[in-house]
């Protein structure tokens, strides 16, 4: 996991507009319900951002985040993970026994909500979408560069590229990859040593895929954290590329707004 159920996302600038926000739950296409947050802008850029959490899914973290977004102009939209072990209700972050919702998840149950989410988006109004994700999360947005998500682009930090427990990671599916991809990672990340981001990249130059890599040094896992005041610096670096690559990514019509 990354967050203790008081951490809050770090804050870098001043919003550029208003931000009113909801809790909605969303309808995945296999019929299961599953909580949703979503923040939207007083004046839209155009661009959505699908908010995919660690895993303890939906949290207080990643619904603040989505103000955050809200407040630079993208419309963002967390989803949670467990609707169809825990419905749809607020959860008590401390009492929540996670790690058994989670051995319950599927693919094809995570994809379909990913699908929804962008898709809720796309309703919105957003006429892209990007998904940024964190550890779990992380991980998923790497893999929702596939096609079949029809994603502008994808930011993950700290997201385990490789094999986990058996199953292929992005680093594998590369060759299927096809939206850009901004990996984030800490250099003090022990769970995701330096080999394995390297092996990431390789196998992203090898299938033509656009990506950037960029590993903060000493950085641990789940650095971007308003807590994490030793590396404000790496938070700050952080959010600047988010921000960035949500406006290079911007649809055709407003690019230049």
């Amino acid at each position: 996991m990354c967050y203790d159920a008081d951490a809050v996302p770090p804050i870098h600038g001043a919003p550029v507009t208003t931000a009113a926000s909801t809790r909605l739950p969303l309808t995945s296409a296999d019929g299961a319900e599953f909580a949703a947050y979503l923040s939207r802008p007083g004046r839209a850029s155009g661009t959505g951002v699908l908010v995919l959490p660690d895993n303890r899914g939906l949290s207080g973290f990643y619904e603040q985040l989505t103000v955050r977004l809200a407040e630079q102009g993208h419309h963002a939209l967390a989803i949670d993970y467990f609707g169809r072990t825990a419905g749809t209700e607020p959860r008590d972050p401390d009492a929540f026994p996670f790690m058994e919702h989670l051995g319950a998840l599927t693919r094809d149950g995570l994809y379909a909500d990913i699908a929804a989410g962008a898709d809720r988006l796309r309703r919105e109004g957003c006429s892209a979408v990007v998904s940024l994700g964190f550890c779990f999360g992380g991980r998923m947005a790497f893999t929702s560069a596939l096609p079949r998500f029809g994603l502008a682009g994808a930011i993950g930090l700290y997201g385990y590229p490789g094999v986990l427990f058996g199953a292929a990671g992005p680093t594998q599916l590369a060759p299927e990859l096809e939206a850009p991809i901004l990996a984030m990672f800490g250099g003090g990340d022990e769970g995701i040593p330096a080999d394995m981001v390297a092996a990431f990249g390789a196998a992203l130059t090898d299938a033509g895929v656009e990506h950037e890599i960029v590993t903060y040094p000493g950085a641990p896992h789940g650095f971007f954290e308003l807590g994490m005041e030793e590396f404000a610096g790496a938070c700050a670096d952080a959010w600047t590329r988010t921000l960035a690559f949500l406006a290079g990514h911007r649809p055709a019509a407003t690019a230049g707004a």
